[in-house]
């Protein structure tokens, strides 16, 4: 089955659902349908970075490193043999 046969299957699916609503409600639907499409955010980075989940950071790497090594917590304990 290929992507636009589940896709056409769900929109029927919903539209199954759906139509009973009042006048009113779908309309209301429809306006908030719409307001999110307006609100999707694009990608903003779409090279081949994104997909090793890089950092955006106010601070230099080093400080960084710095900031994890102080931030670092060690719950091992040794045991006397």
């Amino acid at each position: 089955m290929e992507t636009t046969d589940i896709d056409t299957a769900l929109i029927n699916s919903y539209f199954t659902l759906l139509k009973s609503l009042s006048y009113n409600n779908k309309l209301e639907l429809i306006a908030k349908l719409s307001t999110s499409l307006k609100n999707s955010k694009k990608l903003k980075d779409s090279s081949w970075k994104s997909l090793f989940g890089s950092l955006e950071l106010d601070q230099s790497a080093d400080d960084f490193i710095d900031d994890l090594k102080k931030d670092r917590r060690f719950s091992r304990k040794s045991i006397n043999l």
